[in-house]
């Protein structure tokens, strides 16, 4: 999801897992509304770095929301007691405690309109696709990702003041670049498959002042985008350097710079970088990024 050329199999993949005898009798899945929000909230709360991209969703949209593309699902105990919390949708995400809350929400993704994307930390992702895939189930692309987080950010150097938060008059460039990354990475445009949506959704993104980007004469030096903002993590995405000047430390000087900036708000920053990106790991770990996990991403075609 960042920053110089992604690579992803095609394919399938064997995961091993033992599936869960449910006592429908002992759990319950559940349709969440607003008026849960605090409750799922706390809940994502008791692991914050890891479940950002959810709990970005529900700050920024709330439980119930077309922005959200999907619906949210809690798995409870027969006390109560949320065990699991997921977004089924076109992005799909989850934080499960138990295998039987996987399963679930895999039924229930079987059964959304629309699944494009699975991500999630790599053994629950893997679970999760057994319970999910069946024999009409047309092969996906995997890729495998590291799970990166800064929490004190290396020395920029110099300031730069080109770098700075987009605004809407830069918002053509920001969507020619961002859907390029998309398809390297995905095999699929989203300019093409939805036109209109991405560029609200990217339109937004800039409203919110959470694209940062470098710009000179019309050109797109370095852009990265906040996707998920909590009050202890943001999450980075989107980490681009223009081909024609990478080699030069420009990515090093605006992650550094950015990261400084992010965290005098927040505790931490995490991103997701391609397992065989090589390149963009050697910078992350520059900027002071620590290795935190393994991720996994689907991309269902």
């Amino acid at each position: 999801m960042n920053h110089l050329s992604m690579s992803a199999h095609a394919g399938t993949k064997t995961f091993v897992a033992q599936l869960p005898t449910i006592d429908t009798n002992t759990f319950t899945i559940q349709l969440l509304t607003d008026g849960d929000e605090s409750e799922v909230l706390d809940f994502l709360a008791e692991r914050p770095t890891h479940t950002v991209m959810l709990a970005g969703f529900v700050r920024d949209n709330g439980l119930e929301s077309p922005l959200n593309r999907g619906s949210f699902y809690g798995w409870r105990s027969g006390l109560g007691t949320l065990e699991g919390v997921a977004l089924v949708g076109e992005i799909t995400t989850f934080e499960a405690r138990t295998d039987a809350a996987l399963a679930a929400f895999a039924r229930c993704a079987r059964e959304a309109p629309k699944v494009s994307v699975i991500i999630g930390e790599q053994e629950k992702v893997q679970k999760f696709w057994q319970y999910f895939a069946g024999d009409d189930q047309p092969p996906p692309i995997f890729c495998s990702e590291l799970f990166f987080e800064l929490r004190v950010a290396a020395a920029p150097g110099d300031s730069l003041p080109q770098l700075r938060t987009a605004t809407s008059d830069d918002l053509d460039l920001v969507l020619a670049v961002h859907a390029e990354m998309a398809y390297e990475e995905s095999g699929i445009n989203p300019l093409e498959v939805d036109p209109e949506g991405f560029r609200r959704r990217c339109a937004r993104r800039i409203e919110q002042g959470r694209v940062w980007v470098w710009i000179e004469n019309q050109r797109l030096i370095f852009k990265a985008d906040i996707i998920s903002e909590t009050l202890d993590v943001c999450y980075l995405e989107g980490i681009y350097v223009n081909h024609e000047e990478r080699g030069k430390g420009h990515g090093f000087r605006c992650i550094s710079q950015i990261g400084k900036t992010l965290l005098s708000r927040t505790k931490s920053v995490c991103l997701l970088v391609n397992e065989e990106n090589l390149q963009a790991q050697r910078l992350y770990r520059k900027a002071n990024f620590q290795l935190r996990g393994h991720y996994d991403t689907i991309f269902l075609p």
